[in-house]
């Protein structure tokens, strides 16, 4: 599993650049497939940002010596149709002992910030990785993020609007964000499915949905999309015969459409189809909707990891077309790679100028929409 000298990409790639000028082009007739010539060069492409990924690790085996981003890396390498594991490579054990070696005593995996979030990036790494070898580490991660829930031990009631909910670990209130990646990391690693984490978590997701007949909150709106945490989102507001309004946004809604699966929500309930009618409306992977550019690799990698949980092959859109989202997400992720095989968003809200980031997003993005597609090496 050794990195090839780096390939240039097909004429196919510039070809789509027409394609992704406006939403990439409806599927043919037929049941959806990822043409092979796309899934050859989406390799490619992975590949070229893997080397790019590699070539910014530090001597220690970190990234940046940051815990988020070695995490985001590892599981760039091991996610990948190439499924990296521990024995295939200093920079893969190095960075996982790396990190694995920022374990606290009180189970969180962390530097000096953002604990939750760092720590459920990296139990999903290192579960990826060698999941025997990390035992110990994942599962006192795991007890870390359970224990930041916010429920009766930490003092909430369920009529409180933050029920349920994970912030950041420290006095910051709960938000989706971080949800999503707890439970994610939850699931991942094989949380123990009974637990009433699931449950809990659903009613602050109630709370977090523009959907007035599970949410109790009065800002309520009935799109079925998403906002970062009941009564707040940087998409805006709008107020109506008295009513004040959140709008959703496209990174929370498909963070909520997954977390709603993740905890343990089937898909014919009435908030998934709701979630399920916004992505529909709102299907668009040329800019982030209700954003634009800000945020963008956040939301095309929340995208493809919640399509891959809703398991659909096809999403009808606002117009009635049937779009294939694998295909129309990988040829837009490789048209926006550059020369270098890193990836990089122009605004830099969010630390998304920092090519790291952004590749390391783009490349766990394009591992989410292959594996939908059934490529896996």
């Amino acid at each position: 599993m050794s990195f090839r000298r780096p390939a240039r990409l097909s004429a196919l790639v510039v070809a789509t650049l027409v394609v992704t000028a406006g939403v990439a082009s409806a599927q043919p007739k037929g049941e959806a497939a990822l043409d092979p010539k796309v899934a050859d060069a989406a390799k490619k492409s992975v590949d070229n940002g893997l080397r790019f990924l590699r070539g910014q690790q530090a001597d220690d085996g970190s990234y940046g010596k940051h815990v988020g981003l070695t995490a985001m890396a590892l599981l760039a390498f091991a996610e990948s149709h190439r499924a990296y594991k521990y024995d295939e490579g200093p920079f893969i054990s190095r960075a996982a002992d790396w990190l694995a070696q920022q374990a606290r005593a009180d189970g969180a995996i962390t530097g000096d910030a953002t604990p939750t979030y760092n720590t459920a990036l990296a139990i999903m790494a290192l579960h990826a990785i060698d999941p025997v070898k990390y035992k110990a580490q994942i599962e006192g991660g795991q007890k870390f993020l359970v224990r930041f829930q916010s429920d009766e031990n930490q003092k909430y009631q369920p009529s409180d609007k933050f029920y349920g909910g994970i912030g950041y670990g420290g006095d910051e209130r709960p938000d989706l964000s971080n949800l999503q990646y707890a439970l994610e990391a939850l699931q991942k690693t094989d949380y123990d499915p009974d637990s009433d984490v699931w449950k809990k978590a659903q009613v602050f997701l109630n709370r977090c949905q523009n959907r007035s007949e599970s949410n109790d909150q009065a800002w309520a709106g009935n799109d079925g999309g998403f906002v970062y945490a009941p009564g707040q989102s940087p998409a805006g507001e709008d107020t109506k015969d008295g009513k004040t309004t959140y709008r959703s946004y496209g990174a929370m809604s498909f963070a909520g459409l997954k977390s709603l699966m993740f905890a343990k929500a089937k898909k014919d309930d009435p908030r998934v189809k709701a979630a399920w009618e916004w992505v529909k409306a709102n299907y668009d992977f040329n800019s982030h909707p209700g954003m634009g550019t800000t945020s963008y690799y956040y939301y095309l990698q929340t995208a493809a990891s919640a399509l891959e949980t809703y398991g659909e092959k096809v999403v009808p859109d606002a117009k009635g077309r049937k779009r294939y989202w694998v295909q129309d997400l990988l040829t837009k992720m490789m048209a926006l790679q550059q020369p270098n095989g890193a990836w990089k968003n122009e605004n830099p809200k969010y630390w998304e100028g920092n090519e790291l980031l952004a590749t390391a997003r783009a490349v766990i993005t394009m591992n989410h929409a292959l594996r939908a597609a059934g490529v896996q090496h």
